[in-house]
C-alpha cells in the first residue's frame, strides 16, 4: 500500500474533522428535551419562512431528495399543523406549502435551544468573537462553492434566519 500524499491526507482530514463537528454540533444541543421538531421538519420549515411557498418538486431539487420522501415529510408536518397547503398556484397549477404560525414559532423554539449549543461549542473553543466570525466566513465560502457545485443559490439570510435554499433557475 502506498503512502498517501499530502493531499491525500488533507482530504482525510478535513473529512474526520467534518465528521467530528457534525457530531459535535448535535451533541452540543444535548438531549432533545424542548425540542419538539424532528431533523426533516426542522430543516424543510428553515427554508419555507424565508420566502414564497413552494411545491414538493421544488422542495425536492433544493434538499436534492426524491418527491416522494418530501412529500412524506411534509404529510407528517400538515398533520401537526406546521406547514399549510395554498391549491392550484401560479406555478403550473401545482399545490405549494408554507409554514404556519405554529410551525414558524416551533422552529424558533428549537432554533434557540440549537444556538445556545452552538454557543456553548463556542465557549467551550474559547474563540474571541473576531475568531468566530473568521469560522464563519469560511464556512460560508465553503458552502457557497458546494452549492454553485449542485446548481443551487442559497440566500443564508444575512445572519437573521438560518441557511435557507433557493433553486437555481
Amino acid at each position: 500500500m502506498t503512502e498517501p500524499n499530502e493531499q491525500e491526507r488533507r482530504l482525510g482530514d478535513l473529512e474526520r474533522e467534518l465528521t467530528l463537528l457534525s457530531r459535535h454540533f448535535i451533541a452540543s444541543r444535548g438531549p432533545r428535551i424542548g425540542q419538539s421538531l424532528d431533523r426533516s421538519a426542522y430543516v424543510l420549515l428553515t427554508r419555507l419562512e424565508t420566502g414564497e411557498p413552494l411545491t414538493l418538486k421544488e422542495l425536492a431539487h433544493t434538499f436534492q431528495a426524491d418527491v416522494s420522501t418530501i412529500n412524506r415529510q411534509m404529510s407528517a408536518m400538515l398533520r401537526h399543523g406546521l406547514v399549510e397547503r395554498i391549491e392550484a398556484t401560479a406555478k403550473g397549477g401545482a399545490r405549494t406549502f408554507r409554514p404556519t404560525p405554529l410551525g414558524l414559532e416551533r422552529l424558533a423554539a428549537d432554533r434557540a435551544i440549537s444556538r445556545a449549543g452552538a454557543a456553548r461549542l463556542i465557549e467551550a473553543a474559547g474563540w474571541s468573537p473576531e475568531r468566530t466570525q473568521q469560522f464563519l466566513t469560511l464556512m460560508i465560502e465553503f458552502n457557497h462553492g458546494i452549492e454553485q457545485l449542485e446548481g443551487l443559490a442559497w440566500d443564508h439570510g444575512g445572519g437573521t434566519g438560518g441557511s435557507s435554499p433557493r433553486t437555481a433557475g
